[in-house]
This record gives C-alpha cells, sequence and structure tokens, in this order.
C-alpha cells in the first residue's frame, strides 16, 4: 500500500486535501511530504509515525536522546549540513544516524561507503534535527570545515592587505559572514559582537538585552582576519587601516526582509573587534498592542503618549527595545493634525510623517543643538535619541516644561 493510502486511510488527510498537495508539490519542486506539512495538514510527528510503521524504521525523540560527541566526527560536516543528518551513537559497530528525510536512503550507503560501518538510519522531527546540528557543529560548521582543508596555517597567519583582501572575496568567507549575520537575525539578537583573544575568536549575540555565545566550531579563530576583512569591505571601510576605529554601514537583505547593519570596528590587543548593530526596517511597524506590555502599563503608556505636554524617559541596557518602543509610540500618535520631529544618531528608521533630524557631532550638529533648533520649527512632540550630557537634559527637561 502506498504511503498516501495510508494517510487517506487512518483518516490524517483527505483525497482534496491530497490532491491539494500534489498540485503545490508540482508547483514548487517539493516532496510530496514537505507539501502536506507546509500547508499544515498534519503534524511532523504524525507523518514521522505513519513513515516509521511502512518504512520500518525507528522514531526517535531527540529531545531525550543520548548524542554520543565522538561519533559526531564520523560523518562530515558538510554532508551533515547538506543532507540534515545527525549522528546519535555508535552501538554494536553500528552507527545510528538520525535524518527527518525518509525518502531518501541512498544517503546512507554513501555513509556507509564513508565511514566503512554499518549504518543503521532513524527517524527524528527536522526542526530538532535541526537545532541539535546546529549545537554540536556550530553555524557555518561546513562552511568553516571546507575553509580548514583549504588554506594553510602558513597563509593564514601571515597574510597582508592583498591577502586579506583576496581571502575577504573568496565564495567561503562570504558564505560563512552571511551566515553568522543570518543566524544573528533569526535569533532576533539587536547586536553581534565579534572579539578577538590570544587563541579564540568569540562571537556572540545580544537577545533580548542579555549577550549570549553563538554556536561556531573553534577554528574560526583561524578565519579571524579574513571574516573582520569581509565585514569591513561590506561597510566600506579601509581594510589596510587596524590601528583606528572605523564606523561603517551594511545593507543586508535576509529573507525578503532589509536589514540595516551599522558597524564598529576598533583596534585591540589580539586584532580589531567588532560590534554590528542589526536594524530591521519591518520593526517600524510595530504598534503599541505588539510591544508586550501588562494590560495596566499598556493603558498607562498609552495615556501619556496622548497628553499634550510633559516629557517621557524611557531607559534600559543595549537591545532592550528602547528603540522600538518610541517609535511604536510615535506610530501610535504621528497624524495630519500634529507635527513630530526627532533628533538622532543615527536615524535607525524612517517613519511617515516624522521630521527626523541626525545628529552629526562632526560639524557640530549635537543633540543638544539639534534640540534648540527644531523648538523653532513648532512641534507638537519631539523625540530625542539619548540624552548624553547635562546641556541637552536641561533643555529637554525646559522644553516640556515651557512647550
Amino acid at each position: 500500500m502506498r504511503i498516501t493510502d495510508v494517510l487517506v486511510q487512518r483518516g490524517l488527510v483527505t483525497r482534496d486535501q491530497l490532491e491539494e498537495a500534489v498540485r503545490l508539490q508540482r508547483r514548487e519542486g517539493l516532496r510530496l511530504d514537505e507539501a502536506l506539512l507546509r500547508l499544515g495538514l498534519l503534524e511532523e510527528r504524525q507523518l514521522l509515525e505513519v513513515l516509521s510503521e511502512h518504512l520500518g524504521l525507528k522514531v526517535v525523540d531527540l529531545r531525550e536522546a543520548q548524542i554520543d560527541p565522538d561519533v559526531l566526527r564520523a560523518v562530515p560536516a558538510k554532508l551533515v549540513h547538506r543532507k540534515r543528518l545527525l549522528p546519535l551513537r555508535r552501538n554494536n559497530g553500528v552507527l545510528e544516524v538520525a535524518t527527518a528525510d525518509a525518502f531518501d536512503m541512498s544517503v546512507f550507503d554513501d555513509l556507509r561507503l564513508l565511514t566503512g560501518q554499518n549504518v543503521r538510519p532513524v527517524l527524528a522531527e527536522r526542526e530538532e534535527i535541526e537545532k541539535l546540528i546546529k549545537t554540536y557543529y556550530g553555524v557555518g560548521g561546513d562552511t568553516i570545515e571546507e575553509m580548514v582543508g583549504a588554506e594553510g596555517p602558513e597563509r593564514l597567519e601571515a597574510a597582508g592587505s592583498e591577502d586579506l583582501l583576496e581571502m575577504a572575496q573568496e565564495a567561503s568567507v562570504i558564505k560563512l559572514v552571511n551566515e553568522i549575520i543570518i543566524e544573528a537575525v533569526n535569533e532576533r539578537a539587536s547586536d553581534i559582537h565579534i572579539e578577538p583573544y590570544e587563541n579564540e575568536l568569540s562571537i556572540r549575540y545580544r537577545i533580548d538585552g542579555v549577550l549570549q555565545p553563538a554556536s561556531l566550531p573553534p577554528q574560526i579563530h583561524r578565519f579571524q582576519a579574513a571574516i573582520i576583512s569581509r565585514i569591513k569591505i561590506l561597510a566600506n571601510l579601509n581594510i589596510a587601516e587596524r590601528r583606528v576605529p572605523q564606523d561603517g554601514r551594511i545593507e543586508f537583505n535576509v529573507g525578503g526582509r532589509q536589514i540595516d547593519v551599522r558597524v564598529s570596528v576598533i583596534p585591540m590587543l589580539f586584532g580589531e573587534g567588532v560590534v554590528m548593530r542589526l536594524l530591521d526596517k519591518a520593526n517600524v511597524l510595530f504598534t503599541l498592542p505588539q510591544l508586550g506590555m501588562d494590560e495596566e502599563t499598556f493603558a498607562n503608556f498609552n495615556q501619556l503618549i496622548q497628553r499634550p505636554h510633559g516629557i517621557i524617559l524611557v531607559t534600559g541596557p543595549t537591545g532592550s527595545g528602547k528603540t522600538t518602543t518610541l517609535y511604536a509610540a510615535l506610530n501610535a500618535i504621528v497624524g495630519p493634525g500634529i507635527k513630530v520631529l526627532t533628533v538622532e544618531d543615527p536615524v535607525e528608521y524612517h517613519l511617515k510623517g516624522v521630521n527626523q533630524i541626525p545628529v552629526r557631532s562632526e560639524v557640530g550638529m549635537t543633540f543638544e543643538r539639534g534640540l534648540r533648533a527644531i523648538l523653532r520649527h513648532d512641534p507638537d512632540v519631539v523625540m530625542i535619541g539619548e540624552i548624553r550630557d547635562l546641556e541637552t537634559a536641561r533643555a529637554a527637561t525646559q522644553a516640556a516644561l515651557t512647550g
């Protein structure tokens, strides 16, 4: 009996739903199981159980599985990432490997040839496999494995400016930097911190205000110079200059979302440190209800921003959502009947109907000077990105008191 007949017989899908999945399969070049899951016609666990009975394969729950770190080295990272496989354990000379793709068993023949061992496939949920691949092999694990094989240590350690330029433009380095940024965006990080140490390159993501280590293979420190040079090229910075701080900007597209990346590079003891601030332009669509305030806080805050006078201070650590909160507040009150002006460093998002003034300290355009200037433009609402000094604090307080 075909697997489709089993699904219909068990009442998991109807014939009409099956036909809908087949149309999607043909239109987008998917496998039938992928089409069924994409349409939400059944749960992945249900599908795995049917496949388990049909193909005689065991289903494992990776949330409870004990993974032997030694067997992870038995399968190349490139194959793990490409085929979404996860080596679990070696039992009586048999290597057990988890997969979410029950329709591609030929890869296990390749594994038997590659490892010289008997291989037993088991089924597991794709999301759990991908999560553990990231944990054990790291973001960009296959790319780094490829780079380690291609680069000689002597080239990596004695790279001059021309070598760094060449290395930073290699496909593997481009892919690795892209993977680091994409992972940060997917994790909803506000910042990426790249910090060099003597024999280590630390990469951390700031998520919900807290720095968390990125899952990356330890060999990444060998490509420190190439990674930082690639980032500097993207930000239009001078890769030959490593003695002074530099600031730049990158426009990045992730899954159709436009990400604005502010880059700051500073010289450190063991190389250059980089911090990248990620600004997701989709965040400007946030409304106050989407901020996640409790009912009472939302009611109070919404009432406060509607008042015609006074001052509201939004404070918190880096990446905690201060700018998002302020922009959501401005979105809530902006309209044809009021004039809104902001002073920001830099202007993080463009808001329709809001007059936004960027700070330019190099020409004397500070927060304090910008604030005093915009008060002569008859504003109804003023937003100041930061209160950095006593003068700005005085000007802001005076504006709130006198209007």
